[in-house]
């Protein structure tokens, strides 16, 4: 089942320029990341996008944990994945969240990013979703 969905869009440029400083690239992406972009600066807005994006999927945004707990990798086709660390792969265990599924998109001045946070539903997202007079809703 679908628990969650996020989408992101960056403008290459911006973080062409945030990626001079080398203090936003370490906060940002994991080694194996900056491995993988090499010197590509519209891979490392993919993944910048990506991060944004399953943050969203997860429900919070970035708070309580930092982009570098969301990886983004490619597999050996180029496919890209997600591999979550720290709070937040507990938030996304909380939610019964087992997998998530990314994609990316690029044009010269632009990186588009989905995520779908799929699993089983929690027993806490459950309780959230019965209304008050018992049955259960959507209303999540």
């Amino acid at each position: 089942m679908v628990i969650g969905v996020g989408t992101d869009l960056v403008e290459i440029h911006r973080i062409k320029r945030a990626c001079e400083r080398d203090s936003f690239v370490a906060y940002t992406f994991t080694e194996e990341e900056r491995r993988q972009a090499g010197e590509s600066v519209s891979r490392l807005a993919g993944d910048f996008a990506v991060k944004e994006a399953v943050s969203k999927s997860l429900g919070t945004g970035f708070r309580g944990f930092g982009p570098k707990d969301i990886e983004v990798l490619r597999d050996d086709l180029g496919k890209p994945y997600v591999k979550l660390y720290g709070e937040a792969d507990r938030l996304a265990a909380r939610q019964g969240i087992e997998e998530i599924f990314v994609s990316i998109s690029n044009t010269g001045d632009h990186a588009l990013a989905f995520a779908v946070a799929q699993g089983r539903e929690s027993e806490g997202r459950m309780q959230d979703a019965v209304s008050a007079d018992g049955k259960r809703g959507s209303g999540y």
